[in-house]
């Protein structure tokens, strides 16, 4: 069924009371995150009014605790079939991307060559990650586990006794380089090695967008566990014996026998679907694509400059508000709002999904201080009832 949806999510809808009888037809771009918990809360929200399909190019939504320790907890990986995820949601799953989108006729084009229709369309496509700082090893979530293991060789053997994390300007995963640098130096001091740490942070500190609360209890646990964090607003690599880390525009130059850097992060452009020059869709406070009528984006897709698992996650739950209501649910939309929100900065780890996929697994708790950080709430429900265990 097509309807015509306001842009004020609280205006009159071309829409009579027994169409609302009817199923809306909702297509949800993307597998992770933020897709699964848009699919798990619109089913849960709008019940028998939506009518949901899930594309992704994936077989399987991949839950990492943090990546860093699969060389010693390799078994901690859960896997999650995408298509069982989306027959228990109710929803019809489609293998593909969606790489084109008709907003007039709406429709998405999928790299399987099929055409789906919409009454709505959900983004949740993530952002590409590429390597930006020269002569520095990129780490993600999805780097190999094999490189950190002889990161973690090297610092055991003695190669390794200073160690740079660079956190990258612009849109990306600020919180996993502070994972990192307190997991490899109390790893290190669990040894009784001495390792010297710095995170290089770009001006301003990505924490600086949640305010104190959020940048202090970090700042602590740094602090505490010997961590040093300085300022550049570009750093440049130069090779040798080992790595000097040049900062800039003070010159300052740190000596250090190995560099980590986190990758740039780049939106994924869709035809028919307005981008920023880094390829972001730009979203209002109900996750509405600004200039389009039907679309919603969230999660790692969208212009918000900070990324995370608790972000993505929030945002998926006031789109999928959003979505109800426009479907009929009885629902007041609330606004995303990420001001004083600190606890939904948490990584898509640790203590953020202890609740709901590690089950009292001690073994996946978070190195980085708790603030309180928030379950995925319609997420965790359809994980407790059986993915974990078709995974």
């Amino acid at each position: 069924m097509r309807i015509a949806v306001s842009r004020a999510p609280n205006a009159e809808r071309d829409v009579s009371p027994l169409e609302l009888f009817f199923e809306l037809v909702y297509v949800i771009a993307g597998g992770g995150v933020a897709g699964l918990e848009t699919l798990t809360a619109l089913r849960a929200l709008a019940g028998a009014r939506v009518d949901l399909t899930l594309v992704a190019p994936e077989d399987e939504f991949v839950y990492r605790p943090l990546a860093v320790v699969e060389p010693f907890a390799v078994d901690r990986v859960r896997r999650i079939p995408l298509a069982g995820a989306a027959r228990d949601a109710g929803a019809a799953f489609v293998a593909g991307t969606v790489e084109a989108v008709d907003p007039d006729k709406r429709t998405v084009s999928t790299s399987a060559h099929r055409s789906l229709e919409y009454d709505a369309l959900v983004l949740a496509v993530g952002a590409n990650a590429v390597p930006v700082v020269a002569h520095a090893t990129t780490w993600d979530d999805r780097s190999d586990a094999d490189t950190f293991g002889g990161l973690q060789s090297d610092i055991e053997q003695g190669y390794t006794r200073r160690l740079a994390i660079v956190i990258t300007s612009g849109p990306t995963w600020p919180l996993r380089a502070y994972e990192l640098a307190l997991l490899m130096t109390t790893q290190a001091k669990s040894m009784s090695i001495e390792l010297e740490t710095t995170i290089v942070t770009p001006v301003p500190s990505p924490l600086a967008l949640l305010g104190s609360e959020a940048a202090q209890p970090v700042s602590n646990e740094l602090e505490l566990a010997g961590v040093a964090v300085v300022s550049a607003a570009q750093v440049d690599v130069e090779q040798g014996r080992s790595a000097t880390v040049v900062l800039q525009p003070s010159g300052r130059r740190l000596e250090v026998d190995r560099v980590v850097a986190l990758p740039a992060l780049y939106g994924r452009p869709i035809a028919g679907i307005p981008a920023d020059a880094d390829g972001f869709f730009d979203v209002d406070e109900h996750c509405r694509v600004r200039g389009l009528d039907g679309v919603w984006a969230v999660g790692d897709n969208t212009a918000f400059p900070l990324k995370s698992g608790g972000f993505a996650a929030e945002q998926a739950d006031v789109a999928s508000e959003d979505l109800a209501a426009v479907a009929g649910a009885d629902i007041q939309p609330r606004l995303f709002d990420p001001a004083h929100h600190q606890e939904l900065a948490g990584l898509p780890a640790g203590s953020f999904l202890k609740a709901w996929l590690a089950d009292g697994d001690d073994a996946l708790t978070t190195h980085l201080p708790s603030v309180g950080v928030t379950v995925l709430t319609y997420l965790q429900r359809d994980l407790e009832a059986g993915w974990r265990g078709g995974a």
